[in-house]
């Protein structure tokens, strides 16, 4: 009984573990982001179908042409919601988020502006409102939180928030450098 005791008490004491909880404000501005990103991609796909279509019966090349441009904005805008820095370095007018929303909005009229109207391609023209209302919704709200610099406290959140996982690693390490001793 006594060995036991001694047994447990010369076991080294278990490592603590530093977890810093996520900021709530970060959190929603990455759903949000993958919220315009899923809209951005709905855009792509329908502007590929119709623009398909449209070369397809030579009927409406302008249409076609017209599509392959709002394909590649609508990647564009998908790419810009990841902040990768390669896009923000040749396009810094999709680091402020008025501008981002300005070209969600941009991309959303384009996707609507040809709509096809026939009984056939219905499915098409309610996943093009679906796919343009979403993102020019998403425009809109980057406009108006571009305009109350919502982007700025974001950047600083952020910053915080890195500063603050380099803490805990850095700490971390410090007391696993210790082991057995503290």
């Amino acid at each position: 009984m006594a060995r036991e005791e001694e047994e447990e008490d010369a076991r080294p004491l278990t490592t603590i573990r530093v977890r810093a909880r996520p900021d709530p404000f970060l959190v929603a501005c990455r759903c949000f982001s993958v919220l315009t990103i899923a809209a951005a991609l709905i855009c792509v796909a329908v502007n590929g179908v119709s623009a398909y279509r449209s070369f397809e019966n030579a009927s409406d090349i302008f249409g076609g042409i017209f599509r392959c441009y709002a394909i590649l904005i609508a990647i564009l805008v998908a790419v810009a919601e990841t902040e990768w820095g390669f896009i923000f370095k040749f396009w810094r007018i999709l680091e402020y988020w008025a501008g981002r929303g300005m070209l969600q909005i941009f991309v959303a009229v384009m996707t609507r502006a040809y709509s096809e109207s026939t009984g056939e391609k219905q499915v098409l023209v309610i996943l093009q409102e679906i796919g343009s209302y979403m993102l020019l919704a998403c425009g809109v709200i980057y406009v108006l939180s571009g305009i109350l610099c919502i982007g700025c406290v974001k950047r600083s959140r952020l910053q915080k928030e890195l500063t603050r996982e380099q803490a805990a690693k850095h700490l971390e390490d410090t007391l696993d450098s210790y082991g057995p001793y503290i």
